[in-house]
């Protein structure tokens, strides 16, 4: 064997892509390890990966959780190319794991507050109706809390529900909800890779201030067809993949409908048979493998929901996403990604009164231009830089009135938001890797459009115009990132970050958790781009050969020019919203445990935070810091799922929290007659604590060679406990001169059963 250090003056690259053996899709994060210098790298996010070694020969190890690894011997006297394709694991039910990554990687990477879920992994765990779901299973990690009752929508880290950059195939999706929230628009089975990244935010990423949520589709069988699907009480979804040419170009197609109108239309009440309650989602994606440094992908989303009530009033919202990459391969080093993205948020209010027929549209329209690339010097440094350009259009709002053929419209927005990037990761020394970059991003808001001057009581003092792509306003800055860890033995590290995040948009919204009618509104002379710090601190350790995983985390995170509305604003379809508003700061600081059991029979976590957020405006509760609504002290998720045999598995999932804040009134007086409350400090009062049990069982049929299936049934809210959903204030019927609560409730005991299958 040839000493490496006899070489060191020759140097040679190994590149390539991993893969699944037996469907083509590239494997993130692969392992790729050379024995002989206990050296390694692992593959990107499109499955490459580059090493660069002193010239010998070399055992080099390809691995992947759940997958067969592969050993090959390399002769190493020129840049090599190797492409791998591992083939999964059998099912050993004493070997069952529940990631698909590197087995210490939450110890031995830069990373801090990341998390990977593996879709197969969201499947076992009983939701809502049993309508497996990315977000709802996202809201079971520490950091992370939910929106409401049944919501898709979450908080991370003290953050806004409009402060998480959400991605899907690199296409921002702008509502990530269906039927109000009480599903999202992921359907998990055309997923390949989520990642949720909620502290020390990469330099690639930026536009949002608390986290990103990166989420990619599958690329489609290229070595056979597959069909899989799933048939439940309010829902059908069927997935079709294959190869347009074996090994060189696939596709997907996966689609999702509910049908509770079609109930609704046996229902013996007219209004009921005409109203319509359903919303479905259509994910595609096809590739093409040019050469072997060349790659075409085109991926698309289309999803919308439909609500309408016996011809009278509907409401109609939905997304709209398309990406076209090019993966690009200029040398063995440089690794190169081209994006152009498109994604397009919309929705329609259309009422009945008599004669006249009202449309009400609003929306948010991008078009995205994308350059990242990665460089790989050697074996211990990465680079990646990149830049990025978004043109946005916003439609704040249009009315239209049938008989009077009038319309009302609201100016539409315009903005131009660039960026550009650079980052190392480096591996210092054994034991401390670190990754730093920076980050630096431009706002322009652009005419043509009108530009109002207030005065202190909010009143228009004077007018401005300008004409189109003339620049109205522009803001800039720069995002400092920095993150590293220290290996203080092979099973555990200390790990610290800190990120600069700037938002130049902003969702306005006076609804306790978000709804479809929320408006985004772009930073302007009036309202400022918010920008938040973070520092946060982690200790990390893996037992038991890496099958027990913890950490515990701490962070601050504060806030600038955050955004709020003025008690008794007027937010709908109002022309003059910047005089609606309010501007000021927020903090949030916390603590977050976790502990995951990966392998064995029995496999789940435990989460906790325990957590503080809020803000400090001039014109609220006297400018005194108040909590904000998602303000909760203790956050407790707990997860499990038994594996008995090949047949049946079980989960189970245990939820607490304490209440969120809110505003009610202190007291009341009367005004000619007229009771009317009284409010001093906002989100003074809390809601009750909720909690809730939800348990799942699966049977697995006889799987052959050809065809698998499965019953999944699922009870949420198991011990049926009755959460307050809302709380509101009447006079009470029996004496006028008292004041009573009234709590709404909104599920209890749901069960669900839905038929899963794959051929």
């Amino acid at each position: 064997m040839y000493s490496a250090t006899s070489f060191a003056q020759s140097k040679y690259t190994i590149s390539g892509y991993v893969r699944d053996a037996t469907n083509g899709e590239e494997l993130i994060g692969a392992t790729v390890y050379i024995s002989e210098l206990q050296d390694g790298t692992i593959s990107n996010e499109y499955g490459f990966y580059s090493i660069t070694l002193p010239k010998g020969n070399y055992q080099v190890e390809f691995h992947y959780m759940g997958y067969v690894s592969v050993k090959q011997r390399v002769t190493l006297n020129q840049n090599q190319s190797i492409i791998k394709e591992l083939s999964p694991n059998a099912l050993d039910l004493e070997e069952i794991i529940i990631s698909g990554e590197r087995d210490d990687k939450n110890v031995k990477s830069t990373e801090m507050g990341t998390m990977k879920l593996d879709p197969a992994e969201v499947r076992m765990i009983p939701v809502l109706f049993g309508e497996q779901d990315i977000l709802k299973t996202i809201q079971l990690m520490p950091g992370i809390k939910s929106a409401g009752e049944g919501s898709s929508g979450f908080h991370v880290r003290g953050g806004g529900a409009d402060q998480n950059l959400i991605l899907l195939d690199e296409a921002p999706v702008y509502n990530a909800s269906h039927l109000l929230g009480f599903f999202s628009v992921f359907n998990s089975d055309a997923l390949k890779d989520v990642k949720i990244i909620k502290g020390g935010m990469p330099a690639e990423y930026g536009g949002r201030l608390s986290s990103v949520l990166d989420i990619k589709m599958k690329d489609g069988n290229s070595k056979g067809y597959d069909f899989s699907g799933g048939i439940g009480l309010i829902s059908s979804r069927l997935t079709v993949e294959g190869p347009i040419v074996k090994d060189k170009s696939s596709f997907i197609v996966s689609g999702r409908r509910t049908y509770a109108d079609v109930f609704l239309k046996l229902s013996s009440r007219e209004e009921l048979k005409n109203t319509q309650l359903y919303f479905y989602d259509l994910n595609v994606k096809a590739n093409y493998k040019i050469s072997d440094k060349d790659r075409i992908f085109v991926s698309g989303y289309l999803g919308r929901d439909k609500f309408g009530f016996n011809d009278v009033m509907g409401v109609d919202w939905g997304n709209i996403t398309g990406t076209l990459r090019w993966n690009h391969i200029f040398s063995d080093k440089l690794f190169s990604n081209t994006s152009l993205i498109y994604s397009d948020y919309n929705y329609e209010i259309n009422a009945s009164f008599g004669d006249d027929k009202i449309s009400i549209l609003s929306g948010i329209q991008d078009f995205n231009f994308k350059e990242d690339l990665q460089y790989y010097l050697n074996s211990k440094n990465t680079i990646k830089f990149g830049l990025n350009a978004i043109y946005h259009t916003f439609i704040p709002g249009k009315v239209e009135v049938s008989s009077l053929d009038t319309l009302f419209k609201i100016e539409d927005d315009f903005a131009l938001e660039t960026a550009a990037y650079v980052s190392w990761e480096s591996e210092i020394t054994s034991r401390l890797k670190i990754n730093a970059g920076i980050r630096f991003s431009d706002f322009a808001a652009l005419g043509p459009g009108d530009v109002f001057t207030y005065n202190e009581e909010s009143i228009v003092t004077d007018t401005t115009n300008f004409r189109k792509n003339e620049i109205i306003e522009n803001y800039w800055g720069f995002e400092p990132r920095f993150s590293a860890s220290f290996l203080l033995n092979e099973k555990s590290s200390i790990k610290a970050s800190y990120n600069r995040n700037r938002q130049y948009l902003q969702l306005v919204s006076n609804a306790t958790s978000g709804t479809p009618m929320d408006a985004w509104i772009p930073s302007s002379n009036i309202v400022k781009p918010g920008i938040s710090n973070q520092v946060a601190l982690g200790y990390f350790r893996n037992f038991n050969d890496n099958s027990f995983e913890t950490s515990v985390e701490i962070y601050y995170k504060e806030l600038q020019n955050q955004v709020d509305y003025k008690n008794g604003a007027d937010l709908m379809f109002n022309p003059l919203i910047e005089s609606q508003l309010v501007f000021g700061d927020g903090r949030a600081y916390g603590l977050e445990l976790y502990i995951k059991k990966r392998s064995g029979k029995l496999t789940g976590w435990i989460s906790y935070t325990l957590a503080r957020t809020e803000n400090q405006f001039d014109e609220i509760s006297n400018g005194s810091w108040y909590p904000v609504k998602h303000d909760r002290t203790h956050d407790i998720a707990i997860v499990g799922m038994y594996q008995f045999n090949e047949k049946w598995n079980v989960s189970a999932t245990w939820v607490y929290n304490t209440g969120d804040a809110v505003t009610f009134p202190s007291g009341k007086y009367m005004i000619d007659g007229r009771l009317v409350s009284y409010y001093t400090e906002r989100n003074g009062y809390r809601m009750p604590d909720y909690h809730r049990l939800d348990i799942g069982v699966t049977y697995y049929r006889k799987k052959t060679a050809t065809c698998e299936s499965s019953w999944n049934a699922s009870l949420y809210n198991a011990y049926g406990r009755e959460n307050a959903y809302t709380i509101n204030f009447r006079q009470s019927e029996d004496d006028p001169n008292v004041t009573e609560a009234v709590q709404m409730s909104l599920f209890r005991f749901i069960p669900s059963i839905s038929y899963n299958f794959k051929f």
